[in-house]
């Protein structure tokens, strides 16, 4: 991911410490999820398919200060991205959408065009 300019990362989370291969980036146009350690995966979804987004903190992900933001896309290899256990989940919610509708504006992409 050399090159650009990433906005927010974190890691999943167990017991509320980055101990995790599993890997959460946010740049302008992508959202970057990079799992595995001997095999990695790399995958990405371009913000402004994003259909959706929701927050979820349980009981125990609150105990421990994190949460999951689940991006609902129409991209059909991922159609769903799931952060999980992540710091300041809400935070991330609205920075995910707020770049998704600046995105939009800046192509010039209705959302009615997803449907």
């Amino acid at each position: 991911m050399e090159g650009i300019v990433i906005f927010w990362s974190d890691r999943k989370r167990y017991f509320g410490l980055p101990i995790s291969f599993t890997k959460y980036s946010l740049s302008v146009e992508r959202v970057f999820v990079t799992k595995g350690l001997i095999k990695t995966t790399y995958e990405q979804t371009m913000l402004y398919r994003v259909v959706d987004v929701k927050c979820s903190i349980t009981l125990w992900q609150r105990f421990f200060g994190v949460g999951t933001v689940t991006i609902i896309s129409n991209d059909k290899s991922g159609p769903e991205v799931v952060l999980k256990n992540i710091q300041n989940p809400l935070h991330v919610k609205e920075m995910v959408h707020h770049l998704v509708e600046a995105i939009r504006q800046q192509k010039d992409i209705k959302p009615t065009e997803f449907l």
